[in-house]
């Protein structure tokens, strides 16, 4: 009976390796948006109409409503290196394989009480644009995906800016 077992167990096992092998070699081929085919990022993000914080990576164009709410006027561009780590991070966590428009069912997209993202990143054969709000609560697999998109995002933005702020 144990040697059954035993065989049973090794089969499954081997299977088991084999599919998610086969899972992973799949994604790889599949590879995600790479970061040499890049053009440029757009990140805005507030409340309402109107998105006072963006970002424009083509242009360097940053500005951000401050602590005092004076709006604050910067330019600088992304480095190689910094596109390289956000489309690793990117491809990592698979960030970029979720909804346009992640809010919840009825949601205004233009509430004054609710921060929304705005995500627009171009390659040279697509463009994916992403609506975030906040207070999404349906899926939670894609509301973490999509908060973790605007972490990694904010944190490529933010070590640029203070590369610029220590010249």
């Amino acid at each position: 009976m144990k040697p059954k077992l035993g065989k049973t167990i090794s089969i499954i096992a081997v299977l088991f390796i084999i599919v998610v092998g086969g899972y992973y070699v799949m994604k790889v081929r599949s590879g995600g948006k790479k970061a040499a085919s890049f053009v440029s990022l757009t990140y805005k993000w507030g409340v309402g109409n109107t998105l006072q914080n963006s970002y424009d990576s083509k242009t360097g164009e940053y500005q951000f409503i401050d602590q005092n709410d004076k709006l604050i006027k910067e330019n600088f561009k992304l480095r190689t290196n910094n596109i390289i780590f956000l489309h690793s991070k990117i491809n990592e966590q698979d960030l970029l394989n979720i909804p346009d428009t992640i809010a919840n069912s009825k949601a205004d997209l233009s509430d004054p009480k609710v921060l929304r993202y705005e995500f627009k990143f171009v390659y040279d054969d697509s463009t994916k644009n992403i609506i975030y709000l906040t207070n999404y609560d349906k899926d939670p697999i894609i509301g973490n995906k999509a908060h973790g998109l605007q972490k990694v995002v904010q944190q490529i933005i933010t070590e640029a800016e203070e590369r610029f702020a220590s010249k």
